[in-house]
């Protein structure tokens, strides 16, 4: 009777496996089918500051007040709120009713806007600008006038093509009349700086590193190692340029000069670009390759103040209405199946745990 036990054992975890598998195969075709007719889609999150702000004030004062002289504070907070709220209600009539020209602008101005909050947190392939886009994208759909967008930056920099399309997704935002605030709290090097620039304001922290304005490339050559063991390269290409300088081949004094020129070529966009967006900089005195600590960033106008994102949002916290804006890229297929195969497991194991009951 044992052995006629573990023969049904033995068949019914084999019937599982088979079933696991086929269910797994039949998921990852079913997900590759719909990907392809229906690609998954992404969703906006928006994270509301001046609530975070809010939450986090009450929490304190309630750990660090007594009874006393915490119904005071909120006392003073109302009548606080209630002021501010009967300001904004005299604007926005003095706002429709004068016909004066300045005062109009003056309660315009009353009227506050949303600032949105953006984070980009460059790499060298600057892969966040998909993100970027998306969230830009998000932004433009609704703002008016008014709002502003703040971007928390962090890059060392990297390729110029890729840095390029960022900051000219962030050029969308001003080309719109959106005022737009960079904060660098550590460092926006070469290509993070190309994007910072676009800024109306650059906000950098005092040791946050600032630049370099250059152009660097370099790479291996094993061409004299080759030779050394008798291996042959051959490369053909079809234009006098189309390969400068080789990993493989013998480099010529011609296609370095070349290559050098062509670096030069992306040194004086990348000036323009700059020199474009703060016209105050003395470029030729900054596009060196250097770069600078954010107390020496501001003597050279690169920034426009001292700070860190934190001050910035703490503060705007009290009259506008901040939000935190992320895009949420869609589920990857690897983490789809290892759900699948986690919910299959399950399954078996619950099937496994029923049938075995009887035996024992």
């Amino acid at each position: 009777m044992e052995f006629v036990a573990d023969i049904g054992l033995f068949v019914l975890k084999a019937i599982i496996i088979v079933i696991a598998f086929g269910m797994i195969v039949g998921a990852i075709a079913s997900t590759v089918h719909k990907n392809k007719e229906h690609p998954p889609q992404g969703h906006i999150s928006i994270h509301d500051l001046t609530q975070k702000f809010k939450d986090l004030k009450a929490d304190m004062l309630e750990e660090i007040l007594d009874k006393k002289a915490l119904k005071s504070q909120k006392k003073s907070d109302k009548v606080e709120a209630k002021k501010k709220k009967k300001q904004q209600k005299v604007a926005a009539v003095t706002a429709e009713e004068s016909v004066d020209e300045d005062a109009d602008e003056e309660a315009t101005k009353e009227d506050k806007g949303r600032i949105f909050v953006l984070n980009f947190d460059g790499d060298v392939h600057a892969v966040g600008v998909e993100n970027l886009r998306e969230e830009i994208s998000a932004i433009l759909s609704i703002s008016e006038k008014q709002d502003e967008v703040m971007l928390r930056l962090e890059s060392p920099g990297g390729v110029v093509h890729g840095y390029g399309h960022a900051a000219s997704q962030l050029k969308r935002l001003t080309d719109k009349g959106i005022k737009l605030t960079v904060a660098v709290d550590e460092i926006a090097a070469s290509g993070g700086y190309m994007m910072a620039c676009v800024a109306d304001t650059i906000i950098a922290a005092p040791f946050a590193i600032i630049g370099s304005i250059g152009v660097i490339a370099e790479l291996p050559n094993f061409n004299r190692l080759l030779k050394k063991y008798d291996v042959d390269i051959e490369q053909h290409t079809a234009g006098e340029f189309k390969r400068t300088l080789t990993m493989l081949g013998e480099n010529t004094d011609k296609g370095r000069e070349k290559f050098k020129q062509e670096l030069e070529d992306v040194h004086g966009l990348f000036k323009s670009w700059v020199k474009e967006n703060r016209e105050q900089l003395d470029i030729d005195k900054v596009a060196t390759g250097e770069h600078w600590f954010g107390q020496q960033a501001l003597e050279l106008d690169l920034v426009d103040s001292l700070g860190t994102s934190d001050d910035f949002i703490m503060e705007k916290v009290k009259d506008y209405e901040v939000y935190e804006i992320t895009y949420e890229e869609p589920k990857q297929l690897g983490n789809r199946l290892g759900k699948i195969l986690q919910q299959t497991l399950e399954k078996g194991l619950s099937v496994f745990t029923k049938q075995r009951t009887p035996f024992n």
